[in-house]
């Protein structure tokens, strides 16, 4: 399968970075991201701002709110997390013998 050069993020240092800032902009508009690295440690990212919105909602639900974290985004989203919310977790069954 072929993907398209900017699938993968780009790799690079600050200096690279601040000298192509405007190549790196429209990679992110083309759905890309770019990875800016200091000393070789990975420092920040310059990703579409959906993955960002999607990132910042993740975050703010926390790491418990299970698939109702995944939902939003869409018109009517907010009834789902809603019913999944209410929905009632029921015990797990025991585990059967196999005869």
């Amino acid at each position: 399968m072929n993907y398209p050069e900017w699938a993968s993020p780009r790799v690079l240092a600050v200096a690279e970075a601040k000298a192509s800032f405007g190549d790196s902009l429209r990679r992110v508009e083309h759905g890309g991201s770019v990875v800016i690295t200091r000393h070789g440690k990975q420092v920040a990212a310059l990703v579409p701002v959906a993955d960002y919105e999607a990132l910042a909602r993740l975050k703010a639900a926390g790491p418990r709110a299970g698939l109702a974290s995944l939902a939003g985004g869409w018109s009517g989203s907010d009834d789902f997390v809603d019913a999944v919310r209410s929905t009632r977790r029921t015990r797990p069954r025991p585990a059967q013998t196999r005869r």
